[in-house]
């Protein structure tokens, strides 16, 4: 992998960049649609591609352990074979569906045991082989194992898991840089920053993730139930510390009001199920604010979804309409909504990319903060 630094915005931290894999290049700053299971829910493989134009997707770990499971997946060719996408592919290394497994998880310095939400079968994840179960998923850009802590924590216990965090990421670099890739294209891993909403642990996190060089990093355990303004005190924090020259990517986040002002910290790559999540349950993310669409208000208004977009240019689909599909719980509702927010997303880092680029990108995201946060 490989990441060039094209423009840096001169009133801010916001950058735009290029990533190059095997699988293809991801202009940054980049939104990345969540599919989870090896699907984004409700999504064909030509609609991200063509109509969302999505760049890079991801898979997870945990899930696609359990099911459709390795063996599938080797045979298969890897995740990109098995699911006919053909461009780049990140995989989350099942630390945070662990995390959230706190009634039948357990950790300890070897890794962590936990039950199978599926059929309740015991499994153990360590840092090595979460690097071969990744490799055999076959992603472009695979994720370090972390123990993500939730918030609020306690100091000490924060403290105990960065260390953790830490030796666990020694143990994924050893690993991974003695194996090799099983499909005949390249790997790349990115360590995790952790350290809660804690400055000094962050800045002690940042610090030894940069020191271990890889070629991207990764913010964790943020977007877990903080304020938005202390997300943001700990991404500045981490931003200063990591290498210029090489991409990063904060998990799990987020709304389009804390991309925009994550990208003026320094941040090049997101992800979040907010957009395919929310939409299957009514809330759109336009240009004009947030709508939800079950409320009544839109029960007779014939207008477009968004009509500034250009994703239902021969289909103009009614907010009446949509709404109608919701309430009715008909599949199509559930598409079409997921469809526009994923798009939305897309066109919001395409056009930060683009002002950063032109150098207009500071006054452009203090303008559309204020608008996307409105409710319609």
């Amino acid at each position: 992998m490989q990441f060039k630094l094209t423009t840096t915005d001169p009133l801010s931290k916001a950058r735009a960049g290029e990533i190059t894999t095997d699988h293809g290049t991801i202009q940054t700053p980049i939104f990345m649609p969540v599919g989870t299971a090896g699907t984004v829910k409700a999504v064909h493989q030509r609609e991200l591609r063509d109509d969302i134009k999505a760049q890079i997707i991801l898979g997870n770990t945990y899930h696609l352990y359990l099911r459709p499971g390795l063996d599938t997946l080797e045979k298969a060719g890897g995740l990109h074979k098995f699911n006919g996408w053909d461009r780049p592919i990140l995989t989350d290394s099942g630390g945070y569906q662990v995390y959230s497994l706190t009634e039948v998880r357990k950790i300890k310095e070897e890794g962590v045991t936990f039950r199978s939400h599926i059929d309740g079968s015991k499994h153990l994840f360590t840092p090595e082989g979460v690097m071969d179960i990744q490799r055999t998923i076959g992603a472009d850009i695979i994720m370090a194992f972390d123990e993500c802590t939730p918030y609020p924590c306690d100091y000490g216990y924060a403290r105990r898991s960065l260390d953790m965090t830490h030796r666990w990421l020694k143990r994924c670099c050893d690993r991974f840089d003695s194996t090799e890739p099983k499909y005949g294209y390249s790997q790349t891993l990115f360590p995790i920053v952790q350290g809660s909403v804690y400055k000094d642990l962050r800045i002690k996190s940042a610090e030894t993730i940069a020191g271990f060089g890889r070629e991207g990093n990764a913010i964790g355990g943020l977007s877990v139930g903080e304020p938005a303004e202390e997300m943001y005190a700990m991404t500045e924090v981490v931003c200063d510390i990591l290498p210029g020259d090489k991409p990063r990517y904060l998990m799990g986040v987020g709304t389009p009001v804390n991309i925009l002002e994550n990208i003026a910290l320094g941040v090049d790559m997101f992800d979040c199920v907010m957009p395919t999540r929310n939409g299957r349950n009514g809330m759109l993310f336009t240009r004009n604010g947030i709508i939800n669409i079950k409320n009544e208000k839109w029960k007779n208004d014939f207008s477009a979804i968004d009509e500034e977009s250009d994703l239902y240019a021969d289909t103009c689909y009614s907010k009446a309409y949509l709404r109608h599909l919701i309430h009715s719980g008909e599949m199509l509702g559930a598409q079409i909504a997921t469809l526009h927010n994923l798009h939305f997303y897309l066109w919001l880092v395409k056009q930060a990319r683009e002002k950063i680029i032109s150098g207009e990108f500071y006054d452009w995201k203090n303008k559309m903060v204020k608008t996307l946060a409105q409710r319609l």
